[in-house]
């Protein structure tokens, strides 16, 4: 059944870029709680960077420019980059190997969970159903290294149509202008 508050929901909630950025956010909270020292500063470096990913394309889709929404999608683009780094920089000084794609979506069935979830609703539900974090380090970094390169693959492609929409239908500071003008000429 479709999420009921569906009409009520922002604009960017409907996007992939968005949605698969929440599982991302959701598990790398497990992963540190499970994997790394509470204490460490690493936990709270890789959780805002995640929810920096999440939260700052929501606020780039509130800007009243499409600028300072390209440019808040940017920010999310780096921030996931950054927790791709720290991942990576996990499986690193933990001997893990990183898997191909290939494998990685083969052998985890969380990624599979995740997208039926991103895919069978139009926007999220309040509390998505998104399977744990897998208990096994390799399969876990292995899935937040494959959602995270597929998020940062959806960010690159709405960055790349913002700037085309921006590029065909002026930005802000032009239409006020244009309004501008239009005033005087009355």
């Amino acid at each position: 059944m479709e999420n009921e508050n569906q009409n009520k929901k922002a604009g960017y909630e409907y996007l992939l870029a968005y949605k698969l950025t929440v599982p991302i956010y959701d598990l790398t909270v497990q992963f540190t709680e499970q994997n790394i020292n509470r204490f460490s500063r690493t936990v709270d470096q890789m959780v805002q960077a995640a929810r920096s990913g999440m939260q700052n394309i929501a606020e780039g889709n509130k800007q009243q420019s499409l600028a300072g929404y390209i440019k808040l999608c940017g920010v999310a683009r780096g921030s996931l980059e950054e927790l791709l780094g720290d991942y990576l920089s996990y499986a690193r000084q933990n001997k893990i190997p990183v898997w191909p794609k290939e494998k990685s979506i083969g052998e985890i069935r969380e990624i599979r969970a995740i997208w039926v979830i991103i895919k069978k609703y139009s926007v999220l539900s309040d509390n998505p159903d998104f399977p744990n974090i897998p208990k096994e380090k390799e399969k876990a970094v292995n899935l937040m290294i494959t959602l995270i390169n597929q998020s940062n693959y959806l960010i690159d492609k709405l960055i790349i149509s913002l700037k085309d929409k921006h590029m065909k239908e002026g930005g802000f500071n032009e239409r006020l202008y244009q309004k501008r003008i239009e005033y005087r000429k009355k």
